[in-house]
């Protein structure tokens, strides 16, 4: 298919507007670069009025130095002081125009040869004119010296003729560029014109092609005529569906075939759609009384749910309560297993008093012995000490007697030592038998306590089933108790959907008298007729 074919009919419109639109703005454009290039101060203007004003500088002055040239003539031939003064300082306003016109020219563009002649070739001679004037003409004139003024005037006649030359020069190329100027204008005037014509012309050919594109376009696009194409269309949207639509030669992708292939895959359509209509009333039909007795069991369902339900809740409660009895119980264990504990600790502690007691008697015992020790020497010697009394007769008597005494004493400490000493050996073993007694308590507790601690340990566990099974139990309840809300829910639906089920059948009814509208043709092979040649309608192609 070739590009115009492609095109949507609103893109062949914009290019239609595109190629007007373009066309005047390229007639518009040229003729405003025109109008620019020869408005009132634009380039062409400005050259043209460029060379006049240089013109105007040169004849007469300020950039011309004749009217100097003529002044210093007068000022050799005046007659009074006065007069002379009068011409010098008309001569000084002179050379200061000349250097402020020459100041304005030398900022200018100008041509290359004008430039050359106007700001060198002119200007260098005028500069000595001036110089020579004001240094050595003028002074001579002052001083009453003919003949030094005559020499300086003949040395500035040549410097004036030199600048003069460049001058005329100047106007001549001043005068041929303006004229050149006028008349590239008036050719660029000429071309303009031409060139618009040629746009215009242009533009409009190009328009009328593609207006002539663009109709031809869209005939083939459209078929037919439009009203042959609307009349079809107001047919088919009234449901007439038997027509029968003409098509040019070889027509396969304008409008009228699209509609030709929608009449055929409607109709086609249209006539799946009864035999589904009718399929659809009867599976309506069955699909309502099956859900009749779907509703039935679901109802019965869910009253055994609810019976379910009650009996778990009864289950749940009770198994609650051993939870929490066993939690009092093994509140109660870890208690007794607190105080056996503290029991077994205060056990401990009487061993290690006991303990502590029976090294104090064995420290007694030492002791005692020490002091029956201390006695029997003391009773040795107070036996030698009577002995030695005895020998020395009458003077020692009253030794013998302390003697005696202290054996006496010693005598009575060491069967005290004894005496004590045997108590405290009974003392000793009592405590030792207390120890081992104390010891067998402190085992016996010690078992008490783990006894204990294995009894809350079992309880703990115990307490810990009764939790876990009480959970389960809770999410069996709340399971049971969805599966009744589902089912409840079901039997809803399944009630919808028998009203659904009834609902469609009547919607299939009603169906059936819509597509009873359609006028179909005497054909009517199915949609899968129109496929069979292996192409789609040309809506789906797209």
């Amino acid at each position: 298919m070739s590009l115009p074919h492609r095109l949507t009919l609103s893109s062949r419109f914009i290019i239609l507007i595109g190629v007007f639109a373009l066309g005047f703005l390229v007639y518009g454009g040229w003729s405003f670069r025109t109008l620019d290039e020869l408005k009132v101060n634009g380039k062409l203007y400005q050259r043209i009025v460029q060379g006049k004003d240089l013109i105007a500088d040169i004849l007469p002055p300020p950039e011309y130095i004749i009217e100097s040239y003529l002044v210093c003539l007068q000022i050799g031939s005046a007659s009074t002081d006065a007069e002379q003064a009068a011409l010098t300082e008309r001569l000084k306003v002179l050379q200061t125009d000349y250097q402020t016109r020459h100041t304005f020219w030398a900022g200018q563009s100008l041509d290359r040869d004008i430039a050359t002649l106007l700001l060198q070739q002119a200007h260098e001679p005028a500069e000595a004119f001036y110089k020579m004037a004001f240094d050595a003409y003028l002074p001579a004139l002052q001083k009453k010296d003919a003949t030094a003024a005559a020499a300086a005037m003949q040395r500035m006649k040549p410097l004036y003729e030199t600048h003069r030359q460049a001058i005329d020069q100047i106007v001549q190329l001043a005068t041929k560029r303006g004229e050149a100027d006028e008349a590239g204008a008036a050719s660029q005037i000429r071309s303009a014109t031409l060139w618009l014509l040629a746009i215009l012309l242009l533009a409009l050919t190009a328009s009328i092609l593609v207006a002539i594109s663009t109709m031809r376009s869209l005939m083939k696009s459209l078929g037919g005529e439009p009203d042959y194409a609307a009349d079809i269309s107001n047919r088919i949207a009234g449901g007439d569906l038997s027509m029968e639509i003409t098509l040019k030669p070889g027509d396969q992708s304008s409008m009228l075939f699209a509609m030709k292939t929608m009449q055929t895959v409607l109709s086609n359509i249209v006539g799946d759609i009864k035999q589904a209509v009718d399929s659809i009333s009867t599976g309506s039909s069955q699909i309502a009384t099956g859900n009749l007795d779907l509703s039935a069991r679901t109802e019965a369902q869910a009253g055994a749910l609810e019976e379910t339900a009650s009996a778990m809740e009864q289950l749940t409660t009770t198994v609650r309560q051993n939870a929490d009895n066993s939690r009092a119980a093994s509140a109660l264990a870890s208690s007794a297993s607190t105080i056996a504990s503290k029991g077994g600790a205060m056990v401990v502690d009487v061993v290690q008093t006991m303990d502590a007691i029976s090294a104090a008697s064995h420290r007694i015992a030492d002791i005692i012995g020490t002091i029956d020790g201390i006695a029997f020497q003391t009773n040795i010697l107070a036996l030698n000490a009577a002995v030695e009394a005895a020998r020395a007769g009458e003077q020692g008597r009253g030794f013998a007697v302390v003697a005696t005494e202290v054996r006496n004493l010693a005598q009575r400490s060491a069967s005290a030592a004894r005496e004590i000493k045997e108590l405290i050996g009974d003392a000793v073993s009592q405590v030792e038998r207390g120890a081992q007694l104390v010891n067998q308590t402190g085992d016996t507790m010690q078992d008490i306590v783990d006894s204990v601690q294995r009894v809350t340990e079992v309880i703990g566990q115990i307490t810990q089933s009764s939790i876990e099974q009480a959970t389960g139990i809770e999410h069996i309840n709340l399971a049971i108790v969805d599966m009744d809300q589902g089912t409840q829910e079901n039997a809803a639906l399944v009630e919808e959907a028998a009203a659904a089920a009834s609902a469609l059948r009547d919607q299939a009814g009603n169906l059936t008298r819509v597509t009873g509208a359609f006028r179909l043709g005497s054909t009517n092979g199915g949609s899968a007729g129109l496929l069979a040649s292996g192409r789609q309608p040309l809506a789906l192609e797209r």
